[in-house]
């Protein structure tokens, strides 16, 4: 199996967690902005998108960074963007940082436009466009804990893995 999931989504989505429960079911490595940051600084790779190339060549999971774009073409490369009603985002940074509603609200919209920022200067496309992925998982609907479940029984059923 050379599975490469992209895992583009929403912050306070619960996508990391997904990623974690995904990576720890299909025995492969997640990688996230620290990880893709330190491998460009660390290496002689010229750009982000070299060094998620890479990272590709072997089954993986890769959050953020204009993966789904930059994978766009490769076969393996299965795109996901992972969503949520934005009170459900709210309460559940307000948890995991010990934050009030308003500091909740105001980290979440900063990052949204970071991230839609980054998206759209690095690809000229809409960040969270539809038609950028292949599925759509929406945590307040399917709940966080159940998303590597469905995606697991997904690639089953397709006999990816």
């Amino acid at each position: 199996m050379n599975l490469v999931i992209t895992m583009s989504r929403r912050f306070g989505t619960g996508a990391s967690m997904i990623a974690e429960e995904l990576s720890g079911k299909l025995g492969i490595p997640v990688y996230d902005r620290a990880y893709i940051e330190n491998e460009l600084h660390d290496s002689n790779y010229s750009d982000e998108a070299e060094v998620i190339r890479e990272l590709a060549r072997s089954a993986c999971i890769i959050l953020g960074r204009c993966a789904s774009e930059i994978l766009k073409d490769q076969p393996n490369a299965f795109n996901i963007y992972v969503c949520a009603d934005k009170e459900d985002r709210i309460q559940r940074i307000m948890k995991k940082e010990s934050l009030s509603h308003d500091e909740a609200k105001e980290l979440i919209e900063k990052n949204d436009r970071a991230r839609s920022e980054y998206y759209h200067s690095n690809t000229g496309k809409v960040w969270g466009d539809v038609s950028n992925y292949h599925m759509i998982l929406d945590t307040s609907a399917l709940g966080a804990e159940n998303c590597a479940d469905i995606l697991i029984r997904y690639f089953e059923r397709i006999e990816i893995i």
